[in-house]
């Protein structure tokens, strides 16, 4: 939530981009969200299609695998 979306640069850790390879499947998918976050819909869905549908799939994943760890471990 913390990076410019609107940059030329940006930190990546993708292992294509450090390569030299311009696409990357998953590139601008944060980008995206930050944009959908804060409104911007259009450009979000621009920068990466499936940017509203992380917002849904990350928190559900989240709370599945916590709800995994309560059970396996007896945690509550």
């Amino acid at each position: 939530m913390f990076i410019d979306p609107h940059s030329a640069h940006h930190f990546t850790l993708c292992p294509l981009s450090l390569a030299g390879i311009d696409w990357c499947p998953g590139c601008g998918l944060g980008r995206s969200m930050k944009l959908f976050a804060i409104g911007e819909f259009k450009a979000s869905f621009q920068m990466h299609p499936l940017g509203a549908f992380a917002w849904v799939i990350i928190p559900y994943r989240i709370f599945d695998i916590i709800k995994q760890l309560k059970t396996r471990l007896n945690y509550g």
